[in-house]
């Protein structure tokens, strides 16, 4: 992407996509421009829906994309990625650097599927190097419901807004029962105890969420244990996962439900 030469502080051009969303949320623009971005959005959602159709059952990863492969969180996150993959299920992330990238990268090491739903952002954000597929995508909200659609569970380690709003989008959904029984586990005690005081002395404590509502969340510092909540998913939901390995492509669609290539980037 270009550099803005008349910005002293070398940044780079906002893409494409950020402006969409600045002018989607800007109000009422013309109505020839609102219907043209309704036809965008619904490429984008056909786009995504066509890319990951045979990804088979996932597991999504959240979290940080500023740590270091260096950073403890990051070897957890390669750990569970290498974990789901050995489970059969494929592994899908953010697409980005840090814990998705170690997510995948796990995912890779252990011979699994690794996917990525990477996003346009104002300071690029490159595709990690261990996707076997990739979709890149101008909407938050179209990626969200890419993350959560192919998943039968969350693993959400250390991050910050961006993985606090997925965390609790996922959350939200569960306990709405717009998903039903789907486990998110946080990985690392230390970092989330203390949101975890809060929900429950604040939230819970003045009944803006129910009793039981923290039960969704499993806290735990174990792949172990988050691999047991994440079977447990899987045992619920087994029809549709079977039904999902067994999907096949047609031909004559263009599909193609092969196994993607190692290193491919499609979308």
């Amino acid at each position: 992407m270009a550099r803005d030469s008349s910005n002293p502080g070398g940044g780079k051009v906002p893409m494409n996509g950020a402006r969409e969303d600045r002018h989607l949320l800007s109000g009422p623009r013309s109505r020839l421009e609102e219907l043209g971005r309704v036809l965008r959005i619904s490429r984008e959602f056909i786009r995504g829906f066509r890319a990951l159709h045979f990804v088979g059952p996932c597991v999504t990863v959240f979290g940080s994309a500023r740590f270091a492969d260096d950073h403890p969180a990051y070897a957890t996150a390669r750990d569970m990625g290498a974990r789901i993959a050995r489970e059969g299920l494929t592994v899908m992330t953010g697409g980005g650097p840090g814990i998705m990238e170690a997510a995948n990268r796990g995912a890779r090491e252990a011979g699994g599927r690794s996917i990525g739903c990477n996003i346009e952002l104002p300071m690029e954000q490159e595709p990690n190097p261990y996707l076997d597929r990739f979709v890149e995508f101008r909407y938050f909200f179209v990626r969200k419901v890419m993350l959560v659609k192919y998943s039968y569970a969350f693993v959400v380690m250390p991050g910050g807004f961006g993985t606090l709003d997925e965390l609790f989008e996922a959350a939200t959904l569960v306990q709405t029962a717009k998903i039903l029984s789907f486990p998110v586990v946080l990985m690392g005690v230390d970092y989330w105890a203390p949101m975890f005081e809060f929900l429950r002395n604040r939230l819970e404590a003045r009944g803006t969420i129910s009793p039981g509502d923290l039960d969704l969340l499993t806290l735990t510092d174990s792949p172990e244990e988050a691999m047991l909540a994440v079977r447990r998913g899987l045992d619920v939901h087994a029809a549709d996962v079977a039904r999902q390995r067994a999907m096949r492509g047609r031909w004559w669609l263009g599909e193609d439900s092969r196994e993607p290539a190692t290193g491919a980037a499609q979308t």
